[in-house]
């Protein structure tokens, strides 16, 4: 064997018992193809309280588990000295928690051995492989007896497969899609039919065949990442069922190794030297929003393409088009592996999930993984500087911690809005106050060197992590913003943004209230003293939320001269912040203050039917080198339980407004097009059913309504919850669009119509034959 050392980033994570003792796999993507990688013998390990560790080792000798102890200079948040206990193999760390779970508190004990074993050397995806190359290996190197360093510049080119399946609906697979760069094929169960002419369908005489073939091009195009739509919940899932009911395994990863899932709260999956990442998953944690995350609805925002097949019960069209017309199924099914490539492809999702795990060290195909990443981030500094981490619900405190500071606004229509916006202000607050868990312990215990928190909270001026940690990320952040990184900037936004939700978490190990408190009380302190030095300035502030601060500005500004003033008073607030600071905490402020935008011209609504203003719901223009944008924030326009029509005639109306026109002929237009029946197609109204069907008894909203009685017409069968339902409202109530029955139009005049424009009725001239909208029933 020689020695080598391999740049690679890191696929696939297992562990494995080799002769008695615990081993780690790694399956690397490397310049020269797939690496295996066998890391040397390793320990389980779990931690226990001095003083129980002779208990907790008499109960391991009494079920004969073998396991070594040892005393450690670490300690608990409790101040109390921690001892370590070490299992050579998984399944005996596995037992020893069974036996002693229920009367010795194990700390530590839930975390992947794995995820320990990178943690620790502060590896996120990339390393450095250094051990014994196997000279025996096949189309991949095995290293033995390895260790891994990180290797933080190295930037995977990774192989991507599309995977998409066609089923009945007991999971009877017809056939399977598979698309890559530059190779497509759709694996069709039936006899080649004659007029059929697809370079791209591989006919097979049945399910076993099929499976034969999918080992096959696993095999022959060896991905490193397999996406889809529901790829794991759905695709692999029925996949591994069915292979099951066949009594075959999948041996879809690298060394012909099998298919793992494991069920539970959700599936996992394990396909070892290859990743499986869910679209839609990946969407949700870049923070994307669409109205719908059906595959259709966002391929046709993403790519303005389509699916081929769009009916309202595809299941029931599927299994005809197998038994009839096989060809345009194979069709549909390689569409759908293209679309959900070129959305990945248009909107960088790969490159999204490698930044995530290079900053976080989280698997590629994480779902959420909030409270993991910041465990994965902090937990190997706290070991350093001494300490255990607690478990949870450890923490006795509890109490409803304040949600960010949202300023009571004054409602009107303003010629000239700037806004101005602290950037990233509560990590700034976590970095400038040195808010930290390890900080607070340590703080509380003494009087010296400490910085006031709120809710009784102390913290460390000396021992923290967390500030250093933020002041890193900003730092990575900003770089990649100079590199035009737009995947990396954002990966690390999110991952900032996340460290006081997770604070303030109590599925976070490190949960305490007065952690979060001290971020959002503080973020209260910050946007009333901005708002006093701004009035004392002689501006003044009409509207506030949580980081954001409206200011009027004279209506005889131009834009120009908008942008100098916002531009100058972040400058003089800064400063402030920094002298008062420095001169209160005797710290260094990261508070900054940015100009954001300026609004010519800017309405605040009141609240529906009262005359205090709104929060959170506001609509002002903006000029672009384009043009004029209209920008709606919490309105009916960018609601997606209002109708196109709503939309559409609200953007109308402040249209109008802000060119001071008439309002009250635009009402009259579209009430009489509604009539007319030339708007049916913009009435539909899109609900998600959040529960099981059976569930809703008592309230039963409309988009139920409708639903209960498609499926009491036998045309439906019973959706999953996430389900959305289109309906409109006929003259017998709620109804599935499309429907056969009259539209109720007064229904869309009262709710719709005439709701808006109740907003804006006292900008216009209007007949007294117009009422607001009315409480109606049906």
């Amino acid at each position: 064997m020689t020695q080598v050392v391999i740049p690679g980033f890191v696929l696939s994570r297992q562990h494995l018992t080799i002769r008695g003792q615990m081993h780690f796999v790694f399956w690397l993507t490397t310049p020269e193809g797939a690496v295996k990688v066998i890391t040397r013998a390793e320990r389980a390990v779990f931690f226990v309280k001095t003083i129980d560790l002779d208990a907790a080792c008499a109960r391991l000798r009494d079920a004969a588990i073998a396991h070594q102890a040892e005393q450690l200079t670490l300690q608990h948040f409790d101040l109390n000295p921690m001892s370590a206990v070490y299992f050579q193999t998984a399944n005996l760390h596995f037992q020893a928690k069974q036996v002693l779970k229920d009367s010795i508190a194990l700390y530590e004990d839930d975390i992947k051995h794995t995820d320990r074993y990178l943690m620790e050397r502060f590896i996120r995806g990339g390393v450095w492989a250094n051990g014994k190359q196997d000279s025996a290996a096949g189309s991949f190197t095995t290293l033995t007896a390895t260790r891994l360093k990180p290797n933080p510049h190295y930037q995977p080119d990774l192989k991507v497969l599309s995977l998409d399946i066609e089923c009945d609906g007991d999971g009877v697979l017809f056939s399977v899609g598979l698309v890559c760069e530059t190779q497509q094929v759709v694996l069709m169960i039936g006899e080649p039919q004659s007029e059929d002419h697809a370079f791209y369908i591989q006919w097979v005489t049945d399910e076993l065949a099929l499976f034969e073939q999918l080992h096959h091009y696993f095999a022959q195009w060896d991905p490193d990442v397999v996406i889809g739509w529901h790829v794991i919940e759905f695709d692999f899932t029925v996949l591994h069922e069915r292979a099951k009911a066949l009594g075959i395994e999948l041996y879809l990863g690298r060394d012909a190794e099998p298919l793992q899932i494991y069920t539970g709260q959700f599936t996992r999956l394990l396909l070892p030297g290859r990743v499986v990442i869910d679209g839609i998953d990946t969407l949700k944690n870049a923070t994307y929003h669409f109205k719908s995350f059906k595959l259709n609805d966002v391929a046709k925002e993403v790519l303005g393409e389509e699916k081929l097949l769009m009916g309202n019960d595809r299941l029931e069209e599927i299994v005809d088009l197998f038994h009839n017309d096989k060809s345009t199924l194979a069709a549909y099914n390689l569409k759908d592996c293209e679309l959900v490539l070129d959305i990945f492809a248009k909107l960088k999702l790969i490159d999204f999930c490698i930044r995530r795990t290079q900053l976080t060290g989280l698997e590629l195909e994480r779902k959420g993984g909030s409270v993991a990443a910041f465990t994965n981030l902090y937990l190997p500094h706290l070991h350093r500087s001494g300490f255990i981490a607690p478990n949870l619900a450890e923490q006795r405190i509890h109490f409803d911690s304040p949600g960010g500071y949202v300023m009571d606004s004054k409602p009107g229509l303003y010629d000239n809005v700037i806004v101005l916006d602290f950037k990233s202000l509560y990590p700034s607050i976590i970095r400038t106050f040195l808010v930290d868990p390890l900080g607070m312990i340590l703080g509380m215990q003494s009087e010296d060197n400490i910085v006031n928190g709120f809710k009784g909270a102390k913290f460390s001026r000396i021992h923290h992590h967390l500030p250093n940690m933020v002041a890193e990320l900003a730092a990575a952040r900003q770089s990649a913003k100079l590199q035009g990184d737009a995947m990396l900037s954002q990966a690390i936004k999110i991952i900032m943004n996340s460290f006081y939700g997770v604070l303030g978490s109590t599925g976070c190990r490190f949960y305490d209230p007065r952690l979060a408190s001290s971020i959002t009380l503080r973020g209260h302190e910050i946007m009333l003293q901005t708002r006093q030095w701004l009035e004392e300035a002689g501006f003044e502030v009409i509207y506030g939320d949580t980081d954001s601060t409206f200011v009027k500005i004279s209506g005889q500004a131009s834009l120009q001269q908008c942008v100098q003033t916002g531009r100058k008073l972040t400058k003089i607030i800064n400063q402030n912040w920094r002298e008062l600071i420095a001169k209160n905490y005797a710290l260094e402020s990261y508070l900054e203050l940015e100009f954001e935008v300026v609004y010519q011209p800017f309405f605040m609504p009141t609240i529906r039917h009262q005359q205090a203003g709104s929060k959170k719901r506001y609509v002002g223009q903006v000029q672009k080198e384009d043009g004029k944008h209209l920008v709606f924030k919490g309105l009916e326009t960018v609601r997606s339980d209002w109708t196109e029509m709503a939309k559409r005639f609200q953007r109308t109306l402040f249209e109008a407004l802000f060119s001071n026109k008439e309002l009250f002929p635009i009402l009259e237009q579209y009430k009489e097009e509604l009539l007319l029946q030339k708007l049916d197609e913009q009435l539909v109204y899109f609900k998600k059913m959040q529960q099981p069907i059976d569930s809703y008894i008592k309230s039963i909203p409309p988009h139920i309504k409708a639903l209960k009685v498609e499926l009491g017409a036998g045309k439906l069968s019973a959706p999953k919850p996430g389900y959305v339902v289109p309906y409109v409202i006929t003259v017998a109530g709620p109804r599935m669009y499309p429907s056969d029955l009259p539209i109720n139009y007064d229904h869309y005049i009262e709710k719709q119509l005439n709701a808006i424009f109740s907003m804006l009725r006292e900008f216009c001239d209007q007949p007294s034959n117009f009422h607001p909208q009315q409480n109606l029933h049906f």
